[in-house]
C-alpha cells in the first residue's frame, strides 16, 4: 500500500494540473469584476454569487477545485496570480494558505464587528488575513437498531473495542478528517491519539471510501452501523423530497460528541483577499458581502451550515432539528485555535501511515 501521503501528493498534483490548464482569468484592475479562487462546489451557492453580482454590478469569474489544488497554484502562479479572492472550506488549509503568505492582510471594520474573533486569524498592524463565515459540526451517526446512543457519545469510543467491526469513514487524509484527527491530538497528546487512530482502524467494518453522505448511508444499510460526517450533509438528506432519503435518516441517530468533555469538533469555511490581488476594491466588497445577513442566510438555508456573524437568525429547520434531538438548543463546541490543529496535521498524517489507515 501506497503511503497516504503519497496518494495525496498524487491527488493534489492533479487538482493543480486540472487548474493550470483552465482559461486564464482576466487581469488588471477592474472593479466590475473579480477572480474567484474558489473551493465551495455547493450548487446552492450559486445563488450566493449571482445576488452578489446583482447587489453590486461586479460579475464573480471562477476557478472552481479543492483546497489543496488551489493553495498550489497560488503558489505556483505567484506575483503573476489573477486571484482576487480564495474561498476553501476547511480550517487547517485556511492557516496553511495564511502560513505560506498567500494573503493580503484586509482592514474592515465591518468584518470586523460581524465576525467573531474565534472565527478569523489573528489581526495584525496589517490586518486580518482570512475571516470564517460559516461553520460545520463533525458528528457520529449511529444505526439505531444495533448500537446505543451511550456507546458512541465521545470520539474516543469510536476506537473501543465494544464497536469492532461497526464503524465506517471515508478517507483519514481527507482534509476534514485531517483537521478532526488534528484537533484530537490537540486533546489527547501524540501518543494516544496514534493508539486511538489504531483503533479506529481495528473497528472498521470495511476500508475508507466515499464521501461523507456514503458514510450515513452505509450506516441505514447495516454495511456499517457507525459513521462520521459533517452536519450539513445530514442536514440535506433531512430536507430531501426522496424517499430513500428519509428513510435513510430514520434508521440513523445522531450525536454531538464530547459534550461533557472538551466539545464537538467544528470546521470552518472563510476567505481572504489573495496577496496579489488586482481588483482589490471588488474583493473587499465581496469578502463584506460574505457576512452581511443576505449572505449569511444564503450558507445557513442554502448549504445547511451555522453562519459565523453576530446577529444572525439561523432559520434552518434540519440543523433546528439536529439540536432539539441531542437535548437542546446549542451544543458545546471545542475551543482550540485554528493554527494549533493546522500544526498538528504533519504527525497525525504519518500516524495514519503508520497504522495503516487509507
Amino acid at each position: 500500500m501506497k503511503p497516504s501521503w503519497i496518494a495525496a501528493g498524487v491527488s493534489t498534483l492533479t487538482a493543480l494540473s486540472a487548474l493550470l490548464a483552465l482559461p486564464g482569468l482576466a487581469q488588471g484592475q477592474d472593479n466590475k469584476s473579480l477572480n474567484l479562487y474558489n473551493a465551495r462546489h455547493y450548487s446552492t451557492d450559486e445563488a450566493l454569487f449571482s445576488d452578489f453580482t446583482k447587489a453590486t454590478g461586479i460579475k464573480v469569474n471562477r476557478v472552481n477545485a479543492d483546497d489543496a489544488g488551489i493553495i498550489n497554484r497560488l503558489k505556483a502562479e505567484g506575483s503573476s496570480s489573477p486571484a482576487d479572492v480564495i474561498l476553501l472550506v476547511d480550517a487547517a488549509r485556511l492557516w496553511r494558505g495564511e502560513v505560506d503568505g498567500l494573503y493580503a492582510p484586509v482592514k474592515s471594520k465591518l468584518l470586523e464587528d460581524a465576525i467573531p474573533e474565534k472565527f478569523r486569524a489573528k489581526a495584525t498592524p496589517e490586518g486580518t488575513n482570512w475571516f470564517g463565515f460559516s461553520t460545520r459540526a463533525r458528528v457520529v451517526v449511529y444505526n439505531k437498531a444495533n448500537t446505543k446512543r451511550e456507546d458512541v457519545d465521545t470520539y474516543e469510543e469510536l476506537a473501543d473495542a465494544k464497536n469492532k467491526g461497526k464503524l465506517c469513514t471515508r478517507s483519514g487524509s481527507h482534509p476534514y478528517n485531517l483537521s478532526l484527527f488534528g484537533a484530537v491530538q490537540e486533546h489527547l497528546g501524540a501518543e494516544k491519539t496514534e493508539s486511538w487512530l489504531k483503533g479506529l482502524v481495528a473497528n472498521m467494518a470495511r476500508d475508507p471510501k466515499g464521501g461523507d453522505t456514503d458514510q450515513v448511508k452505509a450506516a441505514a444499510s447495516g454495511e456499517c452501523a457507525i459513521a462520521l460526517t459533517n452536519t450539513y450533509y445530514l442536514a440535506r438528506l433531512m430536507r430531501s423530497t426522496a424517499p430513500e432519503d428519509r428513510a435513510v435518516m430514520e434508521k440513523v441517530g445522531i450525536v454531538f460528541p464530547n459534550q461533557s468533555t472538551w466539545g464537538t469538533h467544528m470546521n470552518i469555511a472563510g476567505g481572504a483577499m489573495a496577496k496579489h490581488a488586482k481588483n482589490r476594491e471588488a474583493a473587499m466588497k465581496f469578502l463584506e458581502y460574505l457576512a452581511s445577513p443576505a449572505a449569511q442566510k444564503h450558507f445557513a438555508d442554502g448549504n445547511n451550515e451555522w453562519p459565523t456573524a453576530k446577529g444572525v437568525k439561523m432559520e434552518n429547520a434540519a440543523l433546528q432539528a439536529m439540536l432539539v434531538g441531542n437535548g437542546g438548543d446549542g451544543f458545546k463546541t471545542e475551543t482550540i485555535p485554528v493554527s494549533v490543529i493546522g500544526m498538528n496535521q504533519v504527525k497525525v498524517q504519518q500516524m495514519l501511515d503508520r497504522v495503516g489507515y487509507k
